[in-house]
């Protein structure tokens, strides 16, 4: 026997009402509304709009999109493949778009047509986190408030009369950050969460050991433009009034805008923000993708991540830039390289929101490096020893490097060419002492006997004089046999392709007892998996190669 959808929605307005929640209809009235009565709705799936509070006792209200397979029994559960974010909001993603009606967001139509959902017996719920879409409340990206709205939506999606109490997460970027967010909140029933190309802790990817990066001004302006997008007139009255929520509320922009000039790292504003450190001791199952060449959300405290977290891990990593598993260039190759993303992410989810064991055994990790190569690991990095490499002492002037690259504004230490071949994984540690006052970059180059020069690693900080160490991004890149590691150490250069707003000091900086940690692992070694040269790496390739002058080598990789 098959339900109505007014029975589904009399069942779920019940519920909502007891909880606290107050179900209204969506732009339709009348009930759910499926693909033949708004072309919005995804082909097999009928929608409805919800409301439920946030989990902080404060008078936030969240709104979510709900998509359940169209012809659901009576009675019958699904698991639930919740998203939570921002770019959710009826009228467009990052901007208005030119949709004719209200309507649920097509963010995730194609994971939902990529794995035909609604036939493998799956609802698909994205919830507004506060200050966006159908939500009131101040937006707060990775805060507390918005930790309060992911625990709000595990544990509303949960508690649904069609659900079966089991919730996975699914996104990319903002909603894969919810997704982190959802692991370290240790919920019961989050049993799964895919989350590809997130960010692992939000201080680092806006600030870089005090230097603070362009995303300090154009993330806090993009999020504050999605939050006051003006939404279709056609859409449900409770939503519109919702969405409205800025204009009564000016100081919550304002506020967003000031919590990214925050410098303290040490502040709490960061701290409730690291969301690396938050995952100590978490477990639940996790399916990443980061791409070890991203220009926006970078392989930041990713080891860190993965090392705290200690449930069943999953992941896709290599030398890509900001994208989806499934994507593919305009003439038709996948940006990965790596087929297969739906086909495992769906593996997964069916393992553990529904206790189906695989059918194909899938590498825990699948790593692509810089040769284009894939190569199946257990868990990532791993490394079969580490070395110190000393590179003395030196000096620079902090001088921005406006003029470019010159001899005052940084220096080199250079490796023996290599024997055989060597990668090198995980996260590089720099530690030296300064005398001075400015800026300091590391910068590592893959040299070739003529001098031709990929640099593949790089980092800042701020330099106050005394001793100093940070993490360089994360990597996993192979020098091959012949080839030379060189380090560079010096001002941070300004060009095109810097996306930090430092200010130069102007002043000689001394550096001694420079030294760089490195983890190495023999290629040689290597278990081959599927997988082909992701597109974004010959693209790197030809913007950061450059010829160097060769110098005197002064260390040797082991």
């Amino acid at each position: 026997m098959k339900r109505s959808r007014a029975a589904v929605w009399a069942v779920s307005a019940l519920v909502l009402a007891l909880t606290g929640g107050v179900a209204t209809p969506a732009a339709a009235a009348g009930g759910p509304v499926t693909h033949e009565e708004n072309d919005r709705v995804p082909e097999g799936a009928e929608w409805t709009q919800h409301y439920f509070p946030s989990s902080d006792g404060s008078d936030v209200e969240l709104h979510a999109d709900v998509l359940l397979p169209e012809d659901l029994p009576e009675g019958e559960k699904v698991p639930v493949i919740l998203s939570a974010g921002s770019y959710f909001g009826h009228s467009g993603q990052l901007d208005v778009e030119d949709w004719k009606q209200a309507g649920p967001s097509a963010r995730f139509n194609d994971f939902i047509e990529g794995t035909d959902l609604f036939d493998r017996g799956y609802a698909f719920v994205m919830v507004d986190v506060r200050g966006f879409g159908g939500s009131t409340g101040c937006l707060d990206f990775a805060g507390p408030g918005e930790q309060a709205d992911v625990k709000a939506a595990i544990d509303w999606a949960a508690s649904q009369p069609w659900s079966t109490g089991a919730v996975g997460m699914y996104g990319k970027s903002y909603d894969a950050i919810t997704g982190l967010v959802g692991n370290n909140l240790n919920q019961d029933a989050l049993k799964a969460v895919v989350a590809q190309e997130p960010i692992w802790d939000l201080y680092r990817n806006i600030r870089s050991n005090g230097v603070p990066r362009s995303t300090i001004v154009n993330v806090s302006n993009t999020y504050n433009k999605i939050a006051t997008l003006p939404q279709l007139p056609d859409d449900d009255p409770r939503y519109l009034a919702n969405a409205e929520y800025e204009e009564a509320h000016p100081e919550c922009l304002l506020a967003n805008t000031a919590g990214y000039q925050t410098a303290d790292p040490e502040s709490e504003y960061w701290k409730a923000r690291d969301l690396a450190a938050g995952a100590k001791g978490s477990d639940t199952p996790l399916f990443v993708t980061q791409g070890f060449l991203e220009w926006n959300t970078e392989p930041e405290a990713i080891q860190e991540y993965l090392g705290n977290h200690q449930g069943p891990q999953r992941g896709w990593l290599g030398p890509w830039d900001h994208k989806r598993g499934n994507d593919r260039t305009p003439d038709g190759r996948l940006e990965m390289g790596r087929e297969g993303w739906f086909a495992e992410t769906m593996s997964f989810y069916d393992q553990y929101l529904k206790g189906v064991e695989p059918s194909v055994r899938y590498p825990d990790y699948a790593i692509q490096d810089s040769t284009g190569t894939w190569r199946a690991q257990d868990s990532w990095p791993v490394s079969d020893g580490s070395t110190t490499v000393e590179l003395g002492d030196g000096s620079y002037v902090d001088n921005g490097g406006e003029a470019g690259p010159a001899p005052e504004n940084s220096f080199f230490t250079w490796s023996e060419p290599l024997a055989k071949d060597v990668r090198l994984t995980g996260t590089p540690r720099l530690s030296l002492t300064a005398e001075g006052h400015g800026n300091v970059m590391i910068k590592l180059y893959d040299v070739a006997a003529d001098g031709t020069a990929v640099m593949f690693d790089e980092q800042v900080s701020t330099v106050d004089g005394g001793e100093l160490a940070f993490d360089l991004k994360s990597t996993d890149w192979t020098l091959p046999a012949g080839r030379s590691l060189a380090v560079e150490i010096g001002t941070i250069q300004a060009n095109a392709l810097n996306d930090w707003i430092d200010t130069p000091s102007r002043k000689k900086i001394e550096v001694t007892g420079a030294r760089l940690e490195l983890a190495t692992d023999d290629p040689a070694d290597d278990v081959a998996t599927e997988g082909a040269r992701a597109p974004y790496l010959d693209t790197y390739l030809g913007i950061y190669t450059s010829k160097l002058p060769i110098g005197k080598p002064e260390f040797t990789l082991p």
